[in-house]
């Protein structure tokens, strides 16, 4: 790869990352709606999960806390990135608001839509989410494993790992939404 061509994509890739962050806080004013039409997407996101994922309630309610990303929206062309918000809860009370980004580079073409909810399992674990600034999923996390019929795996309602991560109702043409690489930081919608 000639380093013009390198220097080329990283600048592009900065500069969409930094149009990204700047359009989302377009609409982040502080008294805006944007709280409310989040707990919205959050209420029906958590019920079509309780609905089609049997276990997940179980699974909420051995969690210590609860980050449901709604909509995360994935695009690339060889350069891609995605952008998401969500609510964090504790005892189904939103308690913070997140954004979700991801950049990357590399063979891609494509758009999709997934959602993904993250399970603290522990209070260590949720307290290093809370306190971090760019928090990522790391390999403290264990994909929930879901059968043909939607259930969900008895090793993922027994885990001993600090985090769960369920990505579900996944829409488009890149194929496997994965959570490595995205920052999630903490916003006032």
């Amino acid at each position: 790869m000639d380093t013009s061509t390198f220097l080329s994509r990283r600048g592009f890739l900065a500069t969409a990352a930094a149009g990204t962050a700047a359009l989302a806080g377009c609409a982040n004013g502080v008294n805006s709606q944007g709280g409310s039409r989040i707990d919205q997407r959050v209420d029906a996101t958590r019920s079509f999960l309780f609905s089609t994922y049997p276990g997940t309630a179980q699974l909420e309610q051995k969690a210590t806390g609860v980050l449901y990303m709604p909509l995360i929206t994935k695009a690339g062309f060889g350069v891609g990135g995605s952008y998401g918000t969500g609510a964090l809860r504790i005892n189904n009370s939103t308690v913070d608001y997140y954004e979700a980004l991801q950049a990357n580079v590399g063979f891609q073409i494509g758009a999709q839509q997934y959602a993904h909810a993250l399970f603290f399992m522990t209070a260590d674990a949720l307290q290093s989410f809370r306190t971090s600034h760019g928090w990522s999923v790391g390999a403290d996390a264990e994909y929930a494993l879901v059968d043909q019929g939607g259930n969900l795996s008895a090793e993922t309602l027994t885990t001993l790992e600090p985090i769960v991560a369920l990505v579900f109702a996944q829409a488009g043409l890149i194929a496997g939404a994965t959570l490595g690489g995205t920052k999630y930081r903490r916003f006032i919608p």
